[in-house]
């Protein structure tokens, strides 16, 4: 008999994870979670055979309790399940050590194919992940995101995510806060992040940890 945590802030979203797992499997036992806390007392409880996490629960540091859990239970069955880009996030999860990675508009069959696949043992990835990692492959593709910032972008982006105010980012780099905006908007748009909060999250996933003082950002513009 399963047993499975499912780690979401959205009730609707547990709800129809469970729905979904109860229809195959009426016997499985499903307990979920809408907050880290909550998920690492329920993991300190039972045992589980798979866990479907969500990677941008607010109070969360989600790249952390993977580590725990994967820490605590080398062999946990882990699945992501997010809004986050497959692109940059499915493969350094992936390397992290879970076993799937999966969009939540991703269509319904999708989502059972991934959750069995996860739940016995095996690697899920999907079809546009596969793609994706066959291409950066051929193409020879740089895998850090950031990578992809020019020197003055990078800069920018560990300012932001340090919370640095644009205003004062303009500030401290002689620029017009139009400037900064730009270079917020590009930086947004080549790591295809929606808010700071994610860029955030993809800057501390990729450990980039360097601080606009450092040997990158000291180049060009």
């Amino acid at each position: 008999m399963a047993r499975i945590l499912i780690i979401d802030d959205h009730s609707i979203i547990r709800v129809g994870i469970a729905y979904l797992i109860h229809q195959d499997t009426p016997a499985a036992i499903i307990d979920e979670a809408r907050s880290g806390d909550a998920a690492v007392t329920l993991l300190k409880k039972n045992p589980y055979d798979l866990v479907i996490l969500d990677v941008n629960i607010p109070g969360t540091d989600t790249i952390d309790l993977i580590s725990y859990l994967l820490t605590a239970s080398p062999h946990l069955n882990i699945l992501i399940f997010t809004m986050n880009p497959e692109e940059w996030y499915g493969r350094r999860f992936l390397k992290m050590g879970v076993k799937g990675f999966l969009n939540k508009e991703s269509p319904e069959e999708e989502i059972r194919k991934a959750i069995w696949t996860v739940l016995k043992g095996n690697r899920y990835i999907s079809p546009e992940l596969a793609q994706i990692i066959s291409m950066d492959a051929l193409e020879k593709r740089k895998e850090n995101p950031f990578d992809e910032l020019s020197n003055r972008e990078f800069d920018v982006a560990m300012r932001l995510t340090r919370g640095d105010s644009v205003s004062l980012i303009a500030e401290s780099l002689n620029l017009h806060a139009s400037t900064v905006g730009t270079h917020k908007a590009h930086i947004f748009e080549k790591l295809k992040v929606n808010n700071i909060i994610q860029l955030a999250d993809l800057a501390r996933l990729y450990n980039n940890k360097q601080t606009p003082e450092g040997s990158k950002a000291n180049g060009s513009l």
